[in-house]
């Protein structure tokens, strides 16, 4: 049974960070030590991010408040928000963008009965609330409110194949199946002044953001979908589980990211690919660069590079990873559905065109995918959602 992706949208928060302003903020913080103070300076400067968004909007100088929670640009001084204070926000601000997010990719849909849809997995690592985003989704899209919800929660940055494959195993079981997948995260509630190079090494890559998509098998769908959901493989590393992390700490989640990491891939990527590839013979025979898309998630540059020198991929094939890393930072679970967003968006030419994609996160765990793009998406028109649904916005429940 063929399974098919019909729409795949993102969305951001409005407030804009530049990586440079960024960075000068955090080096000029006074507890930094003076290899705190470099390590900041190369981090920042070496992530290859430009911009990145962010859902705290006192992160930036133009950004005025009485009480300031995050960053008081008044003093230039970084603040330490309990992790009670850090998790308030996101239930407020997570759901905006699990909404809007859900609400492009239903609007992306035109023929889509809000009430066709069957099934709704959430996806987020960075926050905890409940009744939770699926509930608020269900509520402020006016879902049938005995939809079949499913949250993965604090996963990391790969969880957005988990999800897609349990939505593919779902339309495999109930052909009449509709599921809607959302990952929504806001990493930068989690940033935080420190000496400590991992810390420093979060606060210049995380960023926040949200992608959704509606999953079916109906057979109607293959005349509009984007793409073809064919295989997915985990794989856990024989090492790594101390080299990246993710915790729950007094002042916000802390975040391990160990320099080796890199290097971990390097040396495990080909195996991690193998079993992926295995399912389609005619693929793994061929070199890498004969898969023509690659949509890979880009945990960091020093990543994208050791998995293009050791897969031999060419600097086009890097692109559509890189760019979202440029523009809009490591976003966790959402950020390689930018990366496939911006692969749809590409011209295309006669014929299926296959995409090879690729996540890691803590263990360490490889998640890899092999799709197929079926047509070209339509660019989106301003922000990355498309229009905002502001009216949707206005009626989201908090309490």
């Amino acid at each position: 049974m063929t399974v098919y992706v019909r729409s795949l949208e993102t969305a951001v928060p409005a407030t804009k960070l530049i990586q440079a302003e960024a960075r000068d903020v955090f080096a000029a913080q006074p507890g930094l030590s003076r290899l705190g103070s470099r390590l900041v300076g190369t981090c920042f400067d070496s992530a290859a991010i430009e911009t990145r968004f962010t859902a705290v909007n006192e992160l930036t100088n133009a950004f005025r408040s009485e009480d300031p929670q995050f960053y008081d640009p008044d003093s230039g001084l970084l603040l330490n928000p309990s992790t009670k204070v850090r998790n308030d926000i996101f239930a407020r601000e997570a759901t905006k963008l699990f909404v809007e997010a859900s609400a492009a990719a239903v609007k992306a849909c035109p023929d889509l009965d809000l009430l066709d849809i069957t099934h709704l997995i959430t996806v987020s690592c960075t926050g905890f609330f409940n009744p939770g985003p699926d509930y608020k989704i269900v509520r402020v899209l006016g879902l049938d409110p005995s939809v079949q919800r499913y949250h993965l929660g604090f996963m990391g940055c790969y969880a957005a194949f988990p999800a897609l494959r349990a939505a593919k195993l779902f339309c495999e079981a109930d052909p009449n199946a509709v599921v809607l997948v959302v990952c929504a995260e806001l990493c930068s509630l989690h940033v935080r002044t420190s000496n400590d190079p991992d810390t420093i090494m979060g606060s210049a890559l995380f960023a926040d953001g949200a992608a959704a998509a509606v999953v079916t098998a109906n057979p109607a769908a293959e005349e509009t979908a984007l793409l073809q959901l064919d295989h997915f493989e985990t794989v856990l590393t024989p090492v790594g589980e101390d080299s990246m992390a993710w915790n729950i700490g007094d002042h916000g989640f802390e975040m391990v990211l160990g320099n080796y990491v890199p290097h971990i891939i390097d040396d495990h990527i080909v195996g991690a690919l193998q079993p992926l590839l295995a399912r389609e013979p005619h693929l793994e025979a061929l070199p890498y660069t004969g898969i023509r898309h690659w949509a890979i998630h880009p945990g960091g540059r020093s990543i994208l590079d050791k998995v293009q020198s050791r897969l031999g991929l060419t600097d086009e094939q890097l692109v559509p990873a890189r760019e979202v890393l440029r523009n809009y930072g490591n976003m966790s679970s959402a950020t390689v559905l930018f990366v496939l967003r911006h692969i749809l968006e590409q011209d295309s030419e006669p014929g299926d065109e296959r995409i090879c994609s690729m996540a890691f996160g803590p263990g360490l765990t490889v998640e890899t995918a092999l799709l197929t793009k079926l047509r070209q998406a339509p660019a989106a028109a301003g922000d990355p959602a498309g229009m905002r649904q502001e009216e949707l916005l206005q009626e989201i429940p908090v309490a």
